[in-house]
């Protein structure tokens, strides 16, 4: 994508991910998204379920912040975040079913995402990301040799490798991942499932942004 200021510009102007955070509410937004929808990994909701939880949400905000912070009911806001020009939310009914439910749009998740990366530790995922850099050169340095004497050697060094690993169990030399690491990859797991949740949601044909 061109980073140049037209574009960005236009984005800020009609990108629903970025009209979200630009929101002055924003922090109700994600926040009540990110814990009825992408935590439990909720798909579709009614609308009188997800209607209550925000109501809940916003009784418990009125509490600490006044009653004049959140004024309108729960369902206009439901109705104001699906709408064309916000696109936080797509409303629909289900076939065969005449009670409207909700689904996050992929824009939404993009943007909760992006929040998320903001509190994330800054060593979670290094070692498992340089692995998979490594990885992804190897395949292109592989996939574009021509050469099929350099693609032999390469096959035969990987395999004189993995024998040798298997030389190393067999004499009960068994490496083990450390917590660090094991936690470093089980978050670029989620990370990357959460990611592949999101494109998924998205070729399902509910566009970004318009």
């Amino acid at each position: 994508m061109s980073m140049d200021y037209a574009t960005l510009d236009m984005l800020r102007q009609r990108h629903p991910a970025w009209r979200m955070l630009r929101s002055d509410h924003a922090p109700l937004i994600a926040s009540f998204f990110h814990r009825v929808f992408i935590a439990p990994n909720v798909r579709i909701m009614a609308q009188a379920d997800l209607a209550e939880a925000l109501e809940d949400e916003l009784f418990g905000l009125r509490e600490k912040m006044g009653a004049d912070a959140f004024p309108k009911p729960a369902a206009e806001y439901l109705d104001d975040w699906a709408a064309n020009e916000k696109g936080w939310l797509r409303k629909f009914y289900p076939q065969g079913n005449d009670e409207p439910h909700f689904d996050l749009t992929p824009a939404a998740e993009k943007a909760i995402a992006w929040l998320g990366t903001l509190t994330e530790r800054a060593f979670v995922g290094t070692e498992s990301r340089l692995l998979t850099l490594f990885a992804l050169l190897r395949q292109r340095s592989e996939g574009s040799e021509t050469d099929p004497q350099a693609r032999m050697a390469e096959l035969k060094k990987r395999r004189d490798e993995i024998d040798a690993e298997m030389a190393r169990i067999m004499a009960g030399d068994i490496q083990m991942l450390s917590d660090t690491a094991l936690k470093d990859r089980f978050q670029q797991f989620m990370s990357l499932a959460r990611e592949l949740l999101t494109d998924f949601r998205e070729v399902d044909g509910h566009p970004a942004w318009h």
